[in-house]
């Protein structure tokens, strides 16, 4: 009875190490999905981090236009009345240079 007992005993322990080798194949398979997509997520990260970085710098460089081109304009306002008339032309024609291009766009567009 004995030996029919570990004989019995012994196929379920077969079975349960059939088992677990399955199931130690499938986390493995899990994990190596796992370990790419993390290894994805932070190589995108890294790229998205360099494109901020370039973004920020342009930003920097236009932060610098717009401020130099302001303090002009302020200059050119508060100087005398011949450059206020120049400041009224300019005005009145890139008013009418956006109008004109909005045209063109509108018509193009249809």
């Amino acid at each position: 009875m004995a030996d029919h007992w570990n004989r019995g005993h012994g196929a379920v322990d077969d079975m349960l190490d059939a088992e677990n080798k399955r199931m130690s194949e499938n986390l493995a398979i899990k994990v190596s999905r796992l370990k790419s997509i993390a290894y994805e997520i932070d190589k995108e990260a890294e790229e998205q981090n360099s494109y901020l970085d370039g973004m920020d710098s342009n930003f920097l460089s236009a932060t610098g236009l717009l401020t130099g081109s302001v303090k002009r304009f302020s200059t050119m306002v508060r100087s005398g009345r011949d450059n206020r008339k120049i400041l009224c032309y300019v005005s009145v024609g890139l008013v009418l240079v956006f109008f004109i291009l909005y045209y063109l766009v509108r018509r193009i567009q249809y």
